[in-house]
């Protein structure tokens, strides 16, 4: 437990190298799309450059959410070992060097919840408090059901609660919503590719027209109207993006 991790806000997100490369690339290819089909121009690429920013925000978010998920659904069975090891007579502290023992050939070294485990162990060795630990981490992750369990367990260490009991119907609850999501996520599957479908649709049928039908669409082209007549139609079809993609999305 050597190593040293910058511990991360899960509010934000920094590409990987890799990751960092593919979004540039996905975005660049976009744009450049946008360009050839909207406007036949690769100048417009240039004016569409602020929309590059944009898109590499909306994969950090994309990417952010799916880290948290999955923060989640880790301290989900961290709640659930540290309460079989409170069972089997452990303290909370003792609790958590065995869940780590437990969760860490499981999720592996450089998984969001054996990270955070590791600073715990750490932090405790240098007589910070177990609770403080878990409230940074709440504050942190931006997940209401780390924070609550945070506050929770702050009181019940100072009122003397039964801290077993609330470990088992924390990782209840929380398995609960996780379960209940994956369900929606399940029945709104179809509805998702459909978006997905959907948002290529405008590109596959100026693609098609102007294959089949050559010089249909040259009157929307290398002149004013047509260029003011593309763009009302790039931010219609901004929005209608948008307002898809907020449809399916759908949290617990």
């Amino acid at each position: 437990m050597s190593k040293n991790y910058r511990l991360p806000d899960y509010g934000e997100y920094h590409f990987s190298t890799k990751e960092g490369i593919l979004a540039v690339l996905e975005s660049a290819f976009l744009i450049l799309a946008i360009g050839y089909f909207f406007y036949r121009s690769l100048i417009a690429c240039a004016f569409l450059l602020p929309l590059f920013g944009f898109l590499l925000q909306e994969k950090k978010r994309e990417l952010s959410k799916k880290r948290r998920q999955e923060l989640n659904a880790q301290f989900k069975d961290l709640v659930l070992s540290l309460s079989a090891n409170m069972k089997a007579g452990y303290s909370i502290e003792n609790a958590l060097r065995e869940a780590y023992r437990d969760l860490e050939p499981l999720y592996g070294a450089d998984s969001p919840i054996v990270i955070e485990m590791r600073h715990m162990i750490r932090g405790m060795e240098n007589n910070v408090v177990l609770e403080r630990l878990l409230y940074d981490l709440g504050l942190r992750s931006h997940l209401s059901d780390i924070m609550q369990f945070a506050d929770v367990f702050l009181i019940a260490k100072k009122s003397g609660g039964n801290l077993t009991e609330i470990l088992e119907k924390t990782a209840g609850v929380i398995e609960q919503k996780i379960e209940t999501d994956k369900e929606i996520q399940l029945m709104i599957s179809a509805k998702k590719m459909e978006q997905k479908i959907m948002n290529l649709v405008p590109f596959l049928i100026i693609f098609y027209i102007g294959t089949t039908s050559k010089g249909f669409f040259d009157v929307l082209y290398h002149n004013l109207v047509g260029v003011v007549v593309m763009t009302v139609c790039l931010v219609f079809y901004g929005a209608a993006w948008r307002f898809s993609k907020k449809i399916v999305e759908i949290e617990v």
